[in-house]
């Protein structure tokens, strides 16, 4: 019975009593289906959708939710890998699936809430659907003074973040300060900062909630100096930004206020209102106006900061600086021009004498279009000063450029404005800056122009040099037609052969011949002496050069035609003066010097020309002619020499050009039969013989025709054993019959006879004309014999 009643009572205990509900740590799995995540870990104590599309991982959940519905949320190693045990991470996260939603796209969502940490144990199906043996993992330290510290340095710390920070929802707050577990709350602060996922799985498999929370807090600490940064960085581009607003607000607010009054902040008219009353002064028409209002208009609703409104500014500035409406005024006397010429430059009569001309026409016509005078002469003869005392002489303004070199044709037309960096070329800028529509413009080297892929310089110049086309000259920069048939162009040249017809065609040429030693000796004294003494700190009385020691500078340290060379002596000498006075112990600078001829080897050394430079015709087969260059006129030893050869004939050397190379072989032809009909040679000797014919300094090009009887003169001399008579020299251009034909430049020509001590001058006939012209003081101290055929050559020759 007491074992029934005992029974009876045990059972009634047991239905009476109610059931126990265990913590669901109690109740999670020994092994787990395991779920590998990518990006980041999943902390406990979380509820978390999951958007799951991979059929490997469908079917990890399908099986999960077949059993327990518990599943193990493990972080991979490696994204790039196959899923496998292997490449999962050791610690995870064991979670139980609450929900799952099938999606139309064929994947699945998933609502899980998180329990605890666990560690893979062993696998027990590596591949999908994986599950593994684990061991859950207990906090330790979660209840001691110092975690009570830093859970509240946590809360704290996270605080001060979330203030301000949108990314932080009042929500998360709530659940950061309702947590009641240590552990958690570093869980939860983990999962929501913005770590690296390596960092985050080192805190999940940290076990000690100590431990875990230093970690947190460290990185709590980088993000907040993160914010830090973040925050100035913002505030910066605010405040530029709050500026730039500012100051757009304020421009537009002044630049209203100024159009009102027509100003700028200064109080100053604005560029618009002084370009559109300099335009309204002068009054343009047609096509003019249209262009320059159309481009006035585009300037005023332009933004200065603009690229196109410099440009434009540079346009408008240049129209209204432009002379359109200067009155031309041509009021110069004859004689007041006259004296000007002849105080500035010595000698040069004929040329002052035809630029006097020149100028009484344009006087007498009242027209001064088409005036355009080139002067060509060798370096350092005065074209670029003749120039200058022409535009004194007019009382009108004068602007020079050179084109030496130029190769183009922009500096000449301009650049079209579509450029960067467009300019007006030479013409426009030289209206500009003369401020008149018949200013002097000097172009300087003429003859040395060139052409490239840039264009050609002179051909563009044509345009501006021809009287029926500068009417309406346009420059490429300004595109407008201006007149400058006005301006009294002067070009200079040394040679007129590199000069295109068409531009030698517009122009009226004055030949500016070299100076003989007389001439230098007196520029020198009137012009470069005061000049250089003034240079070199001397008064002007203070050194005296005698006549001789300027004739000797002339003779044997300055021969060529201008006085450049002169200038550079006279120079070095005055230096050296100065150094002298000042080297002294007591220096006089007030001491009056005086320089002899037995002076210039100490101060100018050895003489660059002496007598044995002087050319002389003393052995058979030598003769002296005469040439004239671009540095003006020159002797010319000729040498020939005969040898024995197979085939006879002629040979050449010293740098001849084809028109020389011609006339040498037309001399040797005539001296041969000249020769064989007076019984002097054979012609056997000629087909066994071969002549040489060489003219020194070999490095110097030489060309020409006029060369032809001194040619034919060295032959003779060389095949007859006959030398010419001392001191004589010839020019002229020989025939094939014997005719002497005219020749070029015979004052330059004299004037380099005189300066090589030659007597005796062979002359064409036709040239007599031009020895008429040639001044006395030029030809003084010369014979002139006039030739027509060259048997008078030889004649007067030996």
């Amino acid at each position: 019975m007491a074992k029934k009643k005992n029974t009876e009572t045990e059972t009634k205990t047991a239905d009476t009593e109610p059931a126990q509900i265990l913590p669901i740590e109690q109740v999670l799995p020994a092994s787990l289906n395991l779920l590998p995540i990518q990006g980041r870990p999943i902390f406990p104590g979380i509820f978390t959708p999951l958007q799951i599309s991979n059929e490997d991982d469908q079917k990890t959940v399908e099986a999960a939710m077949k059993a327990d519905g518990f599943i193990g949320i493990v972080l991979t190693k490696d994204d790039k890998k196959k899923n496998s045990i292997k490449n999962l991470c050791a610690v995870g996260t064991a979670a139980r699936i609450i929900k799952k939603i099938n999606l139309p796209d064929g994947g699945i969502n998933i609502f899980i809430s998180t329990i605890k940490r666990f560690k893979i144990r062993s696998s027990l199906h590596e591949q999908s659907p994986m599950a593994a043996l684990v061991n859950y993992l207990d906090e330790e330290e979660d209840n001691t003074f110092q975690v009570k510290a830093l859970t509240r340095a946590l809360i704290s710390e996270m605080k001060e973040i979330s203030e301000n920070n949108p990314m932080f929802s009042e929500e998360m707050r709530l659940n950061m300060v309702n947590i009641d577990h240590p552990g958690k709350i570093a869980d939860f602060i983990a999962s929501i900062l913005n770590i690296e996922k390596n960092d985050q799985q080192k805190i999940l498999e940290t076990v000690n909630v100590r431990q875990r929370m230093e970690q947190v807090l460290v990185f709590i600490k980088k993000e907040q100096e993160l914010l830090r940064i973040q925050k100035k960085i913002q505030r910066e581009i605010n405040e530029r930004v709050e500026k730039n607003q500012r100051d757009y607000f304020l421009r537009e607010e002044l630049k209203s206020i100024q159009e009102e009054l027509g100003t700028d902040a200064q109080g100053t008219a604005t560029d618009y209102k002084k370009f559109k009353e300099k335009i309204d002064e002068l009054k343009f028409e047609g096509e003019i106006k249209e262009s320059v209002e159309s481009e006035l208009s585009k300037f005023q609703v332009m933004d200065p900061n603009s690229p196109e409104y410099i440009g434009t500014r540079n346009f408008l500035e240049l129209v209204c600086a432009l002379p359109w409406k200067d009155e031309i005024v041509e009021e110069y006397d004859l004689a007041k021009a006259k004296k000007i010429l002849d105080s500035d430059h010595y000698g040069l009569d004929d040329v002052k004498k035809r630029i006097v001309e020149f100028l009484a026409v344009r006087k007498l016509r009242k027209d001064n279009k088409g005036s355009i005078l080139l002067l060509v002469g060798p370096p350092g003869v005065g074209k670029t000063s003749v120039g200058h005392s022409i535009a004194r002489a007019m009382n009108k303004p004068f602007y020079r450029f050179s084109v030496g070199g130029m190769r183009d044709e922009a500096e000449i037309k301009g650049h079209r404005r579509t450029y960067i960096g467009a300019m007006p070329g030479k013409i426009i800028q030289g209206l500009k800056i003369a401020k008149s529509r018949s200013p002097v413009f000097l172009i300087d080297e003429v003859d040395k122009m060139g052409s490239s892929a840039q264009g050609d310089p002179a051909s563009a110049l044509l345009e501006a040099l021809d009287s029926e086309q500068n009417v309406s000259f346009r420059d490429n920069y300004l595109d407008l037609p201006f007149d400058i048939s006005d301006v009294f162009f002067i070009l200079t040249a040394n040679t007129l052969d590199s000069i295109p017809a068409p531009l030698l065609d517009r122009a009226e040429v004055i030949q500016l011949p070299g100076y003989i030693d007389q001439e230098k000796m007196e520029i020198a004294r009137r012009y470069l002496i005061p000049k250089n003494l003034e240079k070199n700190g001397l008064k002007k009385a203070q050194v005296k050069y005698t006549s001789a020691a300027l004739l000797r500078i002339a003779e044997e340290y300055a021969r060529e035609s201008g006085v450049r060379a002169f200038e550079k002596a006279l120079d070095k000498i005055n230096r050296k003066l100065v150094t002298e006075l000042l080297s002294q112990e007591k220096p006089d600078t007030s001491k009056k010097l005086s320089i002899d001829a037995a002076d210039l080897n100490k101060y100018l050394g050895k003489p660059v020309f002496d007598e044995s430079s002087i050319k002389r015709a003393s052995k058979p087969g030598t003769a002296i002619g005469l040439a004239w260059t671009s540095m003006g006129g020159d002797t010319l030893l000729l040498e020939s020499v005969s040898f024995p050869g197979k085939n006879g004939g002629l040979q050449l050397t010293g740098q001849m050009g084809d028109v020389m190379k011609e006339s040498a072989q037309i001399a040797f032809n005539w001296a041969r039969r000249y020769l064989i009909a007076n019984g002097k040679k054979d012609a056997k000797w000629f087909d066994e013989n071969t002549v040489h014919l060489h003219i020194p300094e070999g490095a110097t090009p030489k060309d020409g025709p006029s060369a032809g009887i001194t040619m034919a003169t060295t032959f003779v001399s060389l095949l007859t054993g006959k030398t010419i008579k001392p001191n004589l020299a010839m020019t002229g251009e020989l025939s094939l019959t014997g005719q002497v034909l005219p020749i070029g430049g015979l004052r330059e020509k004299t004037v380099a006879a005189k300066r090589n001590k030659i007597k005796t001058i062979l002359i064409p006939k036709a040239n007599l004309r031009d020895l008429e012209e040639t001044p006395e003081r030029v030809k003084a101290g010369i014979k002139f014999i006039p030739v027509s055929d060259v048997s008078e050559v030889i004649a007067a020759a030996f």
